[in-house]
């Protein structure tokens, strides 16, 4: 178990890749109501038959099995974190459950505590059925993971994960994984209620349904996503996405605004606007979301440090070094991008500016190891530095 001063980090997560796509409109619970029919060949499906032929499963539900299991792991009389570290032990040793990661293995707590297989998001429900049953106040818990862009540029998507976080009455708190994400490799996090996750439940069936080509079972499980969780953004563009398919391009494209009327920084959310106004022929539109993209793009410091990245791997250090400077000015006490524009200088020769940079990583950055790692990466540039001449061995690269 590795400690953080925030978070502690056990060792359980989904990943909902999302493609996401302004203006003013009804409220989100509002919205939902008024969402469009799935036109269909032979038939139209409403928005008010779904609740009743789309129900949500007992995703945390308990059987006779799992409180027996709490029971003899987890006893009572534990103290809270003596619990959790039991439970999770419990759960992932091989004494145990065992239970292994499939990214393929949806289900509810009571699937994957017998089927011993769940992806992040199924993981999550386990995690918190149990837990709480052992008195323990968890959660589900948000990370976004930071955006990737292809070579040219475009950004193909955003990772979102779903793990557990747990509280204690000292303020403790603890992370807990099957697929732990690197910290650099996380842009956001916040805490989910059980609506939120049971809507994600449904948007990874949607999906997974779109994917097959069943529109109707995409559709159903997506409208049942947005009426558990309306203000969820990413539940609005993936909705977007099943009507682009059914050929419902109006539809599509409210459903995207309604999505940017929730986050007016979804650059993916944009993206589909641009795609779909350049398909429809509406050029002025088209241009006025285009504007808005690179606009964000510039002012996102990811970006700058991927076109950086580029340039380090074409060992273009000089060219790599403005893209970070950039990128630090718009997230200056940003430990990672620090890290990466010290290795950058230590790669020109610029032995002292490298140390300060290292340095600067050292003191903004939260989790021990990566304290740890900046020191050895510090402590190898003042080798280098004494021995006056530069050698990259042992030294880490800029790729975030």
């Amino acid at each position: 178990m590795t400690m953080a001063p925030q978070y502690r980090l056990l060792a359980a997560l989904l990943c909902v890749v999302i493609a996401t796509a302004c203006a003013g409109g009804p409220r989100p619970g509002a919205a939902v109501a008024q969402l469009a029919p799935l036109q269909l060949a032979d038939r139209t499906l409403a928005v008010a038959e779904v609740a009743d032929n789309t129900p949500t499963p007992g995703l945390l539900q308990l059987d006779d099995a799992m409180r027996g299991f709490v029971a003899r792991y987890v006893p009572s009389r534990f103290a809270p974190r003596q619990r959790l570290t039991s439970l999770h032990e419990a759960v992932k040793g091989p004494g145990a459950l065992a239970v292994q990661y499939d990214p393929f293995a949806d289900g509810t707590a009571s699937e994957v505590f017998h089927s011993a297989a769940a992806n992040c998001l199924s993981y999550a429900h386990l995690f918190v059925a149990l837990a709480r049953e052992a008195g323990l106040d968890a959660r589900y818990h948000w990370l976004e993971e930071r955006p990737q862009w292809t070579r040219l540029g475009e950004r193909v998507a955003v990772r979102l994960h779903v793990n557990v976080i747990v509280r204690t009455a000292s303020g403790e708190q603890y992370m807990v994984d099957i697929e732990p994400l690197q910290s650099r490799d996380v842009a956001g996090a916040r805490v989910l209620d059980d609506s939120d996750a049971a809507a994600l439940h449904h948007n990874n069936l949607a999906m997974e349904a779109l994917a097959g080509g069943t529109l109707e079972l995409a559709w159903r499980q997506a409208v049942r996503a947005l009426q558990l969780s309306p203000g969820l953004s990413l539940l609005w563009v993936n909705l977007g996405a099943v009507y682009r398919h059914a050929g419902q391009l109006a539809d599509a494209e409210q459903a995207w605004l309604q999505a940017l009327q929730l986050d007016d920084r979804d650059r993916s959310a944009m993206n589909n606007l641009v795609l779909l106004y350049d398909r429809l022929g509406r050029e002025q539109e088209r241009l006025f979301w285009l504007d808005r993209v690179e606009h964000y793009r510039q002012a996102n410091p990811y970006w700058h440090a991927w076109q950086g990245d580029q340039a380090g791997e074409a060992d273009d250090w000089e060219g790599a070094l403005p893209h970070y400077q950039r990128a630090l000015e718009l997230a200056p006490d940003d430990n990672h991008l620090l890290y990466a524009a010290g290795i950058i200088h230590f790669r020109l020769g610029q032995y002292e500016a490298a140390g300060g940079m290292l340095q600067r990583a050292i003191d903004a950055a939260t989790r021990p190891s990566d304290i740890r790692y900046y020191r050895a990466q510090l402590q190898a540039v003042q080798r280098q530095q004494l021995a006056g001449h530069q050698s990259t061995d042992g030294l880490g690269s800029t790729r975030m």
